[in-house]
C-alpha cells in the first residue's frame, strides 16, 4: 500500500495487488508454520498448498501464482524436478524454504530468488517477500517493451524450421517437422527423428517443450513430447489414460495429468 497526491492536493491510497503464492512442502507442520508467518504478510495470498511433485505442477499451471515457496524434498520427487518440468514462461518467482543448506548453489543455478533456511523468522521472510515484490514490479514495467521487441523481431526474421544440437561429439541439423517424439532421459532428452534416428543431448524435457511450437508438439507425459502430425490413433485405457500410436508403429503412454492436451485435438469434432 502507498500514497499518491492529486493535482488538487488530495491524498489517495494506492493499494498494490496481492502477491499470489503457492506453498509446496511435504511436511504438514512446516506448512502450518509458514502459513502462520504469511498471515502477518497482508500483501500475500495463499492460493494452494501442495505436498508432492504432481500436485505442485498442477497447481502452478492452473493457479498461475506470482510466487512459489518451495521445499527440497517432496512426494514423488524433488523441487528441482518441479523446476525442470516448468517451461520458463510458466515458472513463477521461486523462494526455497528448506532445512538443507547443501542445495543453495543448485537453487540459485535454477534462478531462485532467495533461499531461506529453516527455522527462519518473520523478518527474514519479509525481506524475501520484499525482494519478490520488487522483482514483480520490474517484470511488469519491462513486459510491454519486451513484448513489443519480440513482435518486431518476429516480423524481421524468417520462421525457424530446424534445430541445431550437439550430440555424440557432432553438430546435428534436424528438421523440426521430422521429429517424431521427444523422450526424457535423466538430465538429457532423446530426439527420435524420421522413424529411424535418435539423438541424445543435454537438455531438460521442460525446456525442450518450451522451444517447440505448441501447435505442432504436445506434452503427453512427464517423459514424452509428441509431434501431432505423427499421431495415427489414440486408444483409451481403463484408468483414464491414453495410449498414443504413431504412424511408425511406436506406442507412447499419455498420463491423466496431460490428457487435456490430447483432448484439445478433437474438440469441436463430431
Amino acid at each position: 500500500m502507498g500514497l499518491s497526491t492529486t493535482s488538487e492536493g488530495h491524498i489517495n491510497m494506492v493499494i498494490a495487488p496481492r502477491m499470489r503464492a503457492i506453498i509446496a512442502d511435504d511436511e504438514p507442520l512446516s506448512r502450518e508454520k509458514l502459513r502462520m508467518l504469511l498471515d502477518h504478510e497482508p500483501e500475500v495470498q495463499i492460493v494452494a498448498e501442495c505436498t508432492g511433485l504432481e500436485d505442485t505442477l498442477h497447481a502452478v499451471r492452473t493457479q498461475r501464482p506470482d510466487l512459489l515457496l518451495l521445499d527440497i524434498e517432496m512426494e514423488g520427487g524433488s523441487s528441482f524436478d518441479v523446476l525442470r518440468d516448468l517451461p520458463a514462461n510458466e515458472r513463477p518467482i521461486v523462494i526455497f524454504t528448506t532445512a538443507y543448506d547443501s542445495y543453495a548453489l543448485q537453487a540459485f543455478e535454477e534462478h531462485a530468488l532467495d533461499y531461506l533456511l529453516k527455522p527462519f523468522d518473520q523478518e527474514r521472510l519479509h525481506r524475501a517477500l520484499e525482494r519478490a515484490r520488487n522483482e514483480m514490479s520490474k517484470s511488469a514495467k519491462g513486459a510491454a517493451n519486451e513484448n513489443l521487441a519480440n513482435l518486431l523481431n518476429a516480423a524481421r526474421r524468417p520462421p525457424e524450421n530446424r534445430l541445431i544440437i550437439k550430440s555424440g561429439g557432432r553438430v546435428v541439423f534436424i528438421q523440426i517437422d521430422e521429429i517424431d517424439w521427444v523422450e526424457a532421459a535423466a538430465n538429457y532428452v532423446r530426439l527420435h527423428v524420421a522413424g529411424k534416428n535418435a539423438y541424445l543431448f543435454r537438455e531438460s524435457i521442460g525446456r525442450m517443450a518450451d522451444k517447440l511450437d505448441p501447435s505442432q508438439f504436445i506434452r503427453i507425459h512427464r517423459s514424452f513430447i509428441v509431434n501431432v502430425s505423427k499421431i495415427k490413433e489414440l486408444q483409451p485405457c481403463n484408468n483414464g489414460e491414453f495410449m498414443v500410436s504413431l504412424r511408425n508403429g511406436k506406442e507412447l503412454p499419455c498420463s491423466r495429468f496431460y490428457r487435456h492436451a490430447l483432448e484439445s485435438l478433437w474438440k469441436g469434432t463430431k
